[in-house]
């Protein structure tokens, strides 16, 4: 599979605002050198705005739109209102937690979450992190960040926290559907009991109308799953899906339809191999019983 990648991934706004400037663009017929000739604007910085790499102003947007000659005022409003919204998406709750997220660029993650609509996610080793329990957190990010200090740690399981509550409660809460591996429960992460309460979580977090909990058992053996974790983060239209990789020293995404496609054949396989959600949450609550035994 050839990855299409990127380390810093834009803001939707931003994304949405890049392929609205090339198409106006295009339809001109003009290219970026006669634009920034015209406009006598940089045209490195041109090609940066219409790849989404940067930013922009509504002076420069206005400038553009004239130019390009769309005189209708709520095609012009619509595109400001990108311009705007990708500057308020540069003022997100995270921030003030950069100094532990900017080192893998989870930032960057956390910018794409926050405007989905639904999330696909698979994880063969962990609990994903919108539906981990506080200890769980504590127990999973002290053990795989040892670089963090005590409070750093603590950062970063408020992050985790603040990220449930941002994305699936209240009314903009986004739809979840995560499928684990049941390796994931069978794994101690912390104690027994730490266990047994994120079991708990689990088959509550999945009578929610907007979460879906799917278990894959160990019985299946081999699947496509085993290549390793992903998420796939679907937007508001006109903004295209795109697929999220996370390691231990970086973090990339992938966003060529084919890539995207790929995943989401995988993701509808998985689904097909594992218990039903309904199924899932009685397999769940019965290994958490074992653990009292």
């Amino acid at each position: 599979m050839a990855l299409k990648r990127s380390l810093v991934p834009q803001s939707v706004y931003r994304r949405q605002l890049a392929a609205r400037l090339k198409e106006l663009r295009d339809a001109t017929g003009l290219t970026l050198a006669e634009v920034a000739g015209r406009l006598e604007v940089n045209q490195g910085s041109l090609s940066r705005i219409e790849n989404g790499e940067r930013g922009t102003t509504p002076v420069l947007v206005r400038a553009l739109l004239d130019l390009y000659g769309v005189d209708d005022e709520h095609r012009r409003a619509d595109v400001l209102d990108l311009v705007r919204a990708d500057k308020e998406q540069q003022k997100p709750w995270w921030r003030k937690y950069s100094t532990v997220l900017t080192p893998t660029r989870y930032d960057g993650y956390l910018a794409l979450e926050a405007d989905a609509t639904h999330l696909a996610s698979y994880q063969p080793m962990l609990v994903p992190g919108l539906l981990q329990t506080e200890d769980y957190a504590r127990a999973v990010i002290s053990q795989m960040r040892k670089d963090l200090s005590p409070s750093q740690v603590e950062s970063l399981v408020r992050v985790r926290m603040e990220r449930q509550d941002s994305r699936l409660s209240g009314g903009n809460s986004a739809r979840l559907w995560a499928i684990l591996d049941e390796a994931v429960l069978r794994r101690t992460v912390g104690s027994i009991e730490v266990m047994r309460d994120q079991m708990r979580k689990l088959v509550e977090a999945s009578e929610q109308p907007n979460i879906k909990v799917q278990l894959l058992p160990l019985s299946l053996g081999a699947h496509p799953g085993l290549y390793g974790p992903f998420v796939i983060l679907t937007f508001p239209h006109p903004t295209p899906r795109l697929v999220w990789l996370e390691n231990a020293k970086n973090s990339v995404y992938l966003e060529s339809p084919e890539d995207v496609d790929n995943y989401t054949d995988t993701f509808e396989q998985l689904k097909s191999a594992a218990f039903g959600p309904s199924d899932s949450s009685t397999h769940i609550a019965r290994i958490s019983k074992e653990l009292e035994e």
